[in-house]
């Protein structure tokens, strides 16, 4: 059975594209900074990077093991690769996160320093 962690992050999760950020919420424009903030803090972990290499290691490893075109080592080719495309979209989905809180900081940033300078009285 699936538990209360996984269903609440599954209804919280972000739903955002950059297409979008323009009309989000404050409360949306937070999320997506606090979750590139997370992002950023999981890329610049040494351990998670050294255990993401560690595995696409592993899984090369394996794939130059085979050495027949058997249906069973060309399954397994095509599984590894399924790994490795998995973990490659696991990190663009972290640097994904990393430059959409970038761009809501930018954004907020120029029309802070635009209401700076065109102050309405």
């Amino acid at each position: 059975m699936i538990n209360d962690d996984a269903v609440d992050a599954f209804n919280n999760r972000l739903t955002a594209d950059l297409n979008n950020i323009k009309k989000m919420t404050p409360s949306q424009l937070d999320k997506v900074k606090v979750l590139g903030t997370a992002a950023e803090n999981l890329m610049k972990n040494k351990d998670l990077a050294q255990f993401i290499h560690q595995f696409k290691f592993e899984r090369l490893d394996i794939m130059t093991e085979l050495s027949g075109h058997t249906e069973v080592d060309n399954t397994t080719r095509i599984a590894i690769a399924n790994q490795l495309s998995g973990i490659d979209e696991f990190v663009r989905s972290l640097r994904r996160a990393a430059y959409m809180k970038d761009r809501v900081v930018s954004l907020q940033e120029a029309a802070l320093k635009q209401n700076q300078a065109d102050p309405q009285i």
